[in-house]
């Protein structure tokens, strides 16, 4: 080999170094170019796919708000007329009572009757043991109707209750409450709500209002049963220690004052649960 050729092997060689990054600096072909696009198009689709998903569960969401405010909204709306409709029921009658005249008793009246004793506190449930929160009778339903306004409005929600109407008696017990919160009758009334709530097979509801009821009035007449319906709520719970905490409170609590149908009622839930 000479030296001329010597020297043109190398000149050659890297000519054709300098003309392989040419190469690759080439534009793409077509089918480069249309395979290249077809990737960013698939690329592109799955984003688009998952955007769309994102915005479908976004979607739900705001309409499952959207719902639960309406129901919200109408089951608010239900309970304010059934209140104002209580109230104005109340003052309707309170205006019926100013308005209407004394009633005087014919001469002669008053020296030959002998006074009558005071009933006792209790007498309005001893005529029905099994059912405590019971009103007065309808014979007397008027009277007192006209006297205390309170004493109707509780019998309304006890009716309801009695007749198995629970949630319209939930609302007008819990109206009742409103409007008459330092009435004998609210210890009854949020006993019965309880009570109601416990008919209709809301144990848990039920436990957190009977124990509210004897935590916000223990001195109050239907406290010691809100613990006994504790007790009953706690065991549809399957907790029945909890149960007997609630029977021993009470026992603990009232001892010889609680009646004898509620001391019967109890020595059964104790015996049910397994109360030491």
């Amino acid at each position: 080999m000479t030296a001329h050729s010597r020297i043109a092997l190398p000149a050659a060689a890297l000519l054709g170094l300098a003309v392989t990054p040419a190469l690759a600096q080439r534009p793409p072909n077509p089918e480069q170019r249309i395979a290249i696009l077809e990737q960013q198009v698939a690329a592109s689709q799955a984003t688009a796919l998952r955007l769309e998903q994102r915005l479908n569960s976004i979607e739900a969401q705001l309409q499952q708000l959207i719902n639960q405010g309406e129901v919200n909204g109408h089951r608010a709306g239900e309970l304010e007329s059934q209140i104002t409709s209580l109230r104005n029921d109340v003052n309707n009658r309170l205006t019926a009572l100013e308005s209407r005249p004394s009633i005087q008793p014919p001469p002669g009246d008053a020296g030959d009757s002998a006074p009558q004793p005071k009933s006792h506190p209790d007498a309005v449930e001893s005529a029905a043991v099994s059912t405590p929160e019971t009103p007065p009778k309808a014979s007397d339903s008027t009277e007192a109707a006209a006297v205390d306004p309170g004493e109707d409005a509780y019998s309304q929600g006890y009716r309801l209750w009695r007749d198995g109407k629970y949630d319209q008696a939930i609302t007008a017990l819990r109206a009742f409450v409103s409007g008459f919160p330092n009435h004998r009758r609210a210890s009854f009334a949020r006993n019965l709500i309880g009570r109601a709530l416990l008919d209709k097979g809301e144990a848990r509801p039920a436990a957190e209002a009977l124990l509210a009821n004897y935590r916000k009035d223990p001195k109050g007449e239907r406290a010691p049963d809100s613990l006994y319906y504790l007790g009953q709520a706690l065991m549809q719970l399957k907790q029945p220690g909890q149960a007997c905490k609630a029977y021993s409170e009470l026992e603990d609590v009232y001892g010889a004052s609680v009646r004898p149908d509620l001391k019967a009622l109890l020595t059964k839930g104790k015996a049910d649960a397994n109360c030491s």
